[in-house]
């Protein structure tokens, strides 16, 4: 039986965006095109490793000063989709323009400057996309809806991998002949199938899932000016608010390292322990069943006993995996067994491949039901700028990760150094979320 208000049709097109966006964030920030430049078109792999880090930080930066701004805005002219459709545009686009991109040092800066601005359009669309979550979704079931539509996304991220695998990195004629290896024509062409796919299965959302009514007599002007000051007015009651504060604070901590972890997994299991391409896709493909299935299975918990209890189960268990994987290797890690599992693995690549396994399982929920959290947490009709100023605390935090990550593989020298800073984000981010009231 369909709950009151529960609307299939509308779900399934909302759900369907997050399919969409994950060919983006699988194949371009992390497993496939992040790869391919730090290793094929840079001069130096930590060098481009840095390049990559400081890339995204400052696309965090315009995102940070944007999101809050834009949502204000969008709240007060009443329509979220036109907002959507565009940064998806501009996502979408920056996406194909990819395939440009040459195994040459000369090709980096605009590779930085594509994958910038097509990031920054993407992490947009995200502040859009959540808005229309309680709008598409009944309070009892936001949880649910969230933690399939994360599901859904990281299948949609494996889906999109095996499509690489199969017709692009490992076929004996790529794309059916159309396609030659030399100057890495495969590898490029993973971009254009990002923009296929990321266009394709955003119509569904836009076709099948409900908008806000559009205000009557708002012009565009009207909309940006009482944007600001709706904006500077919730800001400036933030601090009454202190529950809220601590959660969007905590919140961003735990986003930031798991963004982190997302932008530099591919870089670290490739550079670290010396996966290629065939075995980093088949690394993803292994860390997206685990989340699909992560955020799938804990979706009824989080409606059932709470979006803290799972988030804070989900944040341990990220700790725990998330430092096996530095120590991976190591002297540190001499107590385990070496595993002789049957794949063309290293035995350190298998444990790799077991503990990000593990990461999956638990970076699902733990986006889901922040995601659901906040939510409920967002007055009605300021579900946007809500969800704006949840993107600013996100990348205001945001900026840190990706920084820390490359100043300290610059300072260090090894991708380890990098990595453990994600793990710091965690710490922090659990102990803030441990003093945070939850509203059901």
């Amino acid at each position: 039986m369909t709950a009151p208000g529960l609307k299939p049709p509308a779900i399934a097109g909302w759900c369907l965006y997050d399919w969409a966006m994950s060919a983006f964030n699988t194949i371009i920030l992390t497993f496939v095109f992040s790869v391919y430049f730090t290793k094929g078109v840079s001069a130096d792999a930590d060098q481009g490793s840095a390049d990559w880090a400081f890339m995204l930080g400052l696309s965090g930066l315009v995102i940070a000063l944007l999101s809050p701004v834009l949502g204000a805005i969008a709240d007060r002219g009443g329509r979220i989709k036109p907002w959507l459709a565009s940064c998806t545009f501009i996502a979408v686009a920056g996406s194909a323009l990819l395939w440009l991109i040459k195994p040459d040092p000369a090709f980096a800066l605009p590779a930085l400057i594509l994958v910038g601005v097509a990031a920054a359009a993407f992490e947009l669309s995200n502040v859009f996309y959540n808005a229309l979550l309680p709008i598409t979704t009944p309070r009892s079931h936001l949880g649910r809806v969230s933690g399939w539509g994360w599901g859904l996304g990281y299948l949609g991220g494996l889906v999109s991998l095996i499509l690489c695998l199969v017709v692009l990195l490992q076929a004996d004629a790529p794309l059916f002949g159309l396609l030659s290896k030399e100057e890495s024509e495969p590898v490029r062409a993973t971009a254009l199938l990002v923009a296929l796919w990321y266009g394709l299965f955003a119509v569904p959302l836009f076709l099948l899932t409900p908008d806000r009514v559009a205000e009557a007599g708002v012009t565009v002007s009207g909309a940006v000016r009482d944007g600001w000051a709706s904006l500077i007015t919730t800001l400036r009651a933030m601090p009454r608010h202190a529950n809220t504060l601590r959660f969007l604070i905590a919140s961003a901590l735990w986003r930031d390292g798991i963004n982190t972890i997302t932008a530099f997994g591919g870089i670290y299991a490739g550079i670290v322990f010396g996966m290629v391409e065939e075995q980093l896709i088949i690394f993803a493909i292994v860390l997206n069943v685990a989340a699909g299935l992560g955020a799938i299975g804990f979706a009824w918990a989080d409606d059932r006993i709470g979006a803290k209890p799972t988030l804070i189960v989900s944040l341990i268990g990220l700790i725990i995996t998330g430092t096996s994987m530095v120590l991976v290797g190591t002297p540190a890690w001499a107590w385990a067994p070496t595993l002789s599992l049957p794949l063309d693995f290293t035995p350190d690549q298998q444990w790799l491949l077991l503990l990000g396994m593990g990461l999956g399982i638990f970076y699902g929920p733990a986006q889901a039901a922040a995601r659901s959290m906040m939510a409920r947490l967002s007055p009605p009709g300021l579900e946007t700028e809500f969800f704006g100023i949840y993107a600013l605390a996100g990348r205001a935090v945001g900026v840190l990760g990706p920084l820390a990550y490359g100043l300290a593989v610059t300072a260090l020298g090894t991708q380890r150094a990098g990595m453990a800073t994600v793990i710091v984000l965690f710490l922090l981010g659990t102990a803030l979320l441990l003093t945070v009231k939850e509203r059901r």
